[in-house]
């Protein structure tokens, strides 16, 4: 039994980024929306679409990258 390896799925952590990541959004928008604080427009953008968007972006690339080396 410890001999036998398991291959795990390698984008198992950017899912559960993706999980979280959708959840802040969507607690962030929520606030904005409720709680009348929201950012004038370009900041609200940036916080809501593109911080997010570069983060599963660079999250990608890094588990994609290391399952390319672990391949080889």
């Amino acid at each position: 039994m410890a001999n036998t390896k398991q291959r795990r799925n390698p984008l198992l952590p950017w899912w559960i980024g993706l999980a979280l990541t959708v959840a802040v959004i969507v607690y962030v928008a929520y606030r904005f929306a409720c709680l009348d604080c929201a950012p004038a427009g370009f900041l609200e953008f940036m916080i809501l679409g593109i911080v997010p968007a570069v983060y599963l972006l660079l999250m990608y690339l890094t588990f994609k990258s290391q399952a390319d080396s672990e391949s080889r």
